[in-house]
């Protein structure tokens, strides 16, 4: 019952501070969204140049700075670890952010999307589900995550450092010669966003009571394959509690039209997020969750999210990210590669010896 209790606080802590950051400037239905930030923060630093979503989210560094934090201080687990697979959690995440950025968002959006009334995302939280499913079967057929091994604390805090360095960059700018800077949307969605110092704390905020709680999107929908509903708890709670601080804000509108950066294309929506689901399920864990953990010495974790942030590259050099007018050209063959490699790594990973 405790971990319920658990469940429920860390989901009303992201619903409530979703809705309050999209108030205080983030775009609509995108409080806190690990895909799309890390697609900003990848396009700030000059890794991808579509010019409408290029900032560094503080939000991104929070979350790190959250699960470092209260992993030292509160339930003193810091444990620098690594894994034993970079090379297919390091493509595992780059699928993860293709299939994302075809629906428009990570698991995290999708339930702020319902909780401010868009019901477009009802095909990638279907999908999703689909997605973690088949994570789920393969891993009854054998699939094994990599093994962990310890590291010192002085490579484990890497990350922490590292966001640091990002925030440093963003609060005082980053000059490289001449016309050589950081890179700062005028228009479009990276140029929406909350003050520093409150995205910053709203992005410590739920990385620490994520990181206590433990709750993890992808996580639940895998436990209920199990039987186990307890973490979905976390789930309702987080479209309910952003539900009502959307009305509260006045920012709820429900329905399929005229969503903030959202498409209505059912059936990508859908596949986009049955390829991040899978991606999410193998690599044992939601972007947000790894974020957190990347924060408490899993460097493993912060493989993927680097692959995540490699991904965000890939799919805006290469036309493959959706917008508001649906998905792009060559995005259904980026998801077919996505399946394909995501199948092939959660069939042949297996405990050798």
């Amino acid at each position: 019952m405790n971990n319920v209790k658990w469940y429920i606080i860390a989901g009303a802590v992201l619903g409530v501070l979703g809705a309050t950051l999209v108030h205080f400037g983030n775009p609509g239905n995108m409080g806190v969204c690990v895909a799309c930030f890390l697609r900003d923060t990848t396009g700030a630093l000059g890794f991808h140049r579509a010019s409408a979503v290029q900032y560094i989210r503080p939000e991104i560094i929070g979350l790190v700075f959250g699960g470092f934090l209260a992993s030292v201080l509160w339930t003193r687990e810091f444990a620098p670890v690594t894994g034993s697979s970079p090379f297919a959690k390091f493509f595992l995440g780059i699928f993860a952010m293709i299939g994302c950025l075809v629906f428009l968002g990570c698991p995290w959006r999708a339930f702020l999307r319902l909780g401010g009334g868009d019901l477009t995302a009802l095909a990638g939280l279907a999908g999703l589900i689909c997605g973690v499913l088949i994570g789920f079967l393969l891993k009854k057929r054998g699939y094994e995550a990599s093994k962990e091994a310890r590291l010192s604390s002085a490579i484990g805090i890497l990350p922490v450092l590292l966001g640091a360095a990002l925030l440093a960059v963003l609060i005082f700018g980053l000059k490289t010669g001449e016309g050589g800077a950081l890179f700062i949307s005028a228009k479009g969605p990276g140029a929406q966003h909350a003050a520093v110092g409150i995205s910053l704390a709203a992005g410590i905020i739920v990385g620490a009571v994520m990181h206590r709680s433990k709750f993890c999107s992808v996580g639940a929908f895998g436990r209920i394959f199990r039987g186990d509903f307890s973490m979905f708890w976390g789930v309702l709670s987080v479209i309910a509690f952003a539900s009502i601080a959307n009305i509260a804000f006045g920012q709820y509108k429900l329905g399929f039209e005229g969503q903030p950066i959202a498409h209505n294309d059912f059936v990508w929506n859908f596949l986009g997020m049955v390829l991040a689901g899978l991606c999410f399920s193998l690599s044992e864990g939601c972007p947000g969750k790894h974020l957190v953990q990347a924060g408490t010495g899993n460097l493993s974790s912060g493989v993927f999210v680097i692959g995540m942030a490699a991904g965000a590259a890939i799919a805006h050099n290469f036309l493959l990210a959706s917008s508001a007018k649906g998905i792009t050209e060559f995005a259904p063959y980026a998801v077919a590669i996505g399946f394909v490699f995501a199948l092939y790594v959660g069939i042949f990973q297996r405990r050798v010896g």
